[in-house]
């Protein structure tokens, strides 16, 4: 694939992981007032979601490098690393709608969704929690002396956490092939992180413990495929793990009603202006193509999503036995 055509790949990826999650919030705000605006009466997307508006790149431009066969963990806001890592949009509109087409049943919903078909380990309610299970596949793809690798999202709260450091200890002591992906959105839930955390932040503390790291603008997909790229293939190559810092904005709140009081308003704003589409998009004109060709794949990611919407709505709710299924029974020690 030639530059250009990556990188309309990639604004590709992004545009469809902007119209979910935009069609996704809008749904979940039945009668509910969020800045002055209210939703439809009836949430077809019941509870709030955590959403990574404006944070499309970063795992556009890292899981173009990944195979399906390689896994994957992420975090509370993981619809993008999902669709970038090549989940089926519709059961992915399905669950989080609660219906038995959903990629888990219509039981995970948005914050546990997972889909191992494309080696999506799973969405993780827990912060940080899902770097020590990244670990572990990873550890277990090299006993097995498997070629896959594992790619493992999570946000700068988590450095703060224990799992940081365990995860990076072990992958270092036992040589993993484990990507780490920084999101590094600027905010713990309604906290900002940089307060918070001592030192120089997540590359420091990588290279402290012997993992390789470097930082990027998470908002510029070219310059995160083209590391990812590199790194990637040094993990494959059997280097060990890698850390990649993205500096990037969290755009909307913690959760799809949260309204931001506690945030200055020419922090939004920058978080705004720094819009990882728009610069892909004034990109890809500087290069040559067209203004009308990348409306065009706006178009067709809304129309993509439009229809899943209708998948989602066409699908039946689990049936109640779906509650006993899925579950592990504490005696024998098996799933059923």
């Amino acid at each position: 694939m030639n530059p250009i055509d990556h990188h309309v790949a990639l604004y590709r990826t992004m545009a469809r992981i902007r119209a979910f999650e935009e069609v996704a919030e809008r749904e979940s705000l039945g009668g509910v007032q969020v800045l002055g605006v209210t939703a439809k009466a009836s949430a077809r997307v019941r509870g709030p979601l955590h959403l990574s508006i404006g944070q499309e790149a970063v795992a556009a431009g890292v899981c173009a490098h990944l195979q399906r066969a390689d896994l994957l963990t992420s975090t509370h806001r993981g619809h993008g690393h999902t669709l970038a890592k090549g989940a089926d949009v519709n059961a992915m509109m399905a669950e989080l709608c609660g219906k038995s087409g959903g990629s888990n049943g219509g039981k995970g919903g948005s914050m546990h969704i997972a889909d191992f078909s494309v080696g999506m380990l799973g969405a993780n309610g827990v912060v940080g929690a899902g770097m020590p299970i990244a670990c572990g596949a990873a550890h277990a793809l090299k006993v097995r002396r498997l070629p896959q690798i594992v790619a493992c999202f999570f946000g700068d709260g988590a450095i703060n956490r224990g799992p940081f450091l365990e995860a990076l200890n072990w992958a270092a002591v036992y040589a993993l092939p484990l990507l780490f992906v920084c999101e590094d959105n600027r905010y713990s839930a309604t906290t900002e992180s940089g307060p918070m955390t001592a030192g120089d932040g997540a590359a420091v503390r990588s290279r402290a413990i012997g993992v390789p790291a470097e930082t990027v603008d998470g908002n510029d997909v070219a310059a995160i495929s083209t590391l990812a790229a590199r790194l990637v293939a040094e993990v494959r190559a059997g280097g060990g793990p890698r850390l990649l810092h993205a500096l990037t904005w969290r755009v909307k709140g913690h959760v799809s009603v949260d309204g931001q009081a506690y945030r200055d308003a020419a922090d939004i704003d920058a978080a705004r202006a720094g819009d990882p589409l728009q610069r892909a998009r004034q990109q890809l004109v500087g290069q040559g193509v067209a203004a009308a060709a990348i409306d065009r794949i706006d178009a067709e990611a809304h129309d993509e999503i439009a229809a899943a919407l209708r998948f989602a709505d066409a699908s039946p709710p689990p049936p109640p036995e779906a509650a006993y299924t899925d579950v592990q029974t504490l005696g024998a020690g098996t799933w059923r």
